[in-house]
């Protein structure tokens, strides 16, 4: 089994590029955001409690994010491998994820960083946000703390997978076509 994880911050180009992934390499894609979404959009109880964090601009908390995503990961027991996107964002979450992967003999393969420059990505999302109808899209000074947050809390995992030789750079910016063809060659390597 392959797991991957995907990093990058907001309108890096991760959804994009996962949708690619999970058809080329056969994974299961999961999204913290769309799961989160798909909740909000049907008002469940996880919705209504990752609203208040996301209105805000801030993460929801790891135990919240870590039981949907066990679920999500239980629901597909015949799956290839797992794209895990938006997760792990912290130290935590990715120790509570190899905790998790192990109950089921199985681990991270390898994780992949879209790296991009903010002011790219600001302009980027606030595009996306003039038609995907997200309010998080739509407010510059949210899409700055939401970086903020990733700065102070997702970067402290480059070194925590660096260690363990498994972390990726690679860059995120040029045609789709161009990032995918980074990533496969990234994908190729890891045998």
């Amino acid at each position: 089994m392959i797991h991957i994880v995907l990093f990058g911050k907001p309108g890096a180009g991760k959804g994009t590029q996962a949708e690619f992934l999970k058809q080329k390499f056969n994974l299961v894609h999961l999204s913290t955001g769309d799961i989160f979404r798909y909740n909000i959009k049907n008002d469940t109880e996880l919705g209504r409690l990752a609203k208040t964090y996301m209105d805000k601009g801030d993460l929801v908390p790891d135990a919240v994010t870590i039981d949907m995503l066990q679920s999500e990961v239980d629901k597909n027991p015949d799956a290839n491998g797992f794209l895990f996107d938006g997760f792990p964002r912290t130290i935590a979450q990715a120790e509570a994820l190899d905790a998790f992967l192990q109950t089921k003999n199985q681990k991270i393969t390898a994780t992949i960083a879209l790296e991009a420059d903010d002011e790219i990505l600001v302009q980027r999302l606030l595009e996306r946000g003039k038609t995907s109808g997200r309010p998080d899209d739509q407010d510059e000074d949210k899409i700055r703390n939401r970086y903020q947050e990733y700065n102070e809390k997702t970067a402290p995992l480059m070194a925590y997978y660096q260690q363990q030789n498994k972390f990726y750079v690679v860059n995120g910016i040029g045609s789709i076509e161009e990032v995918t063809q980074r990533l496969v060659e990234v994908f190729n390597q890891l045998g």
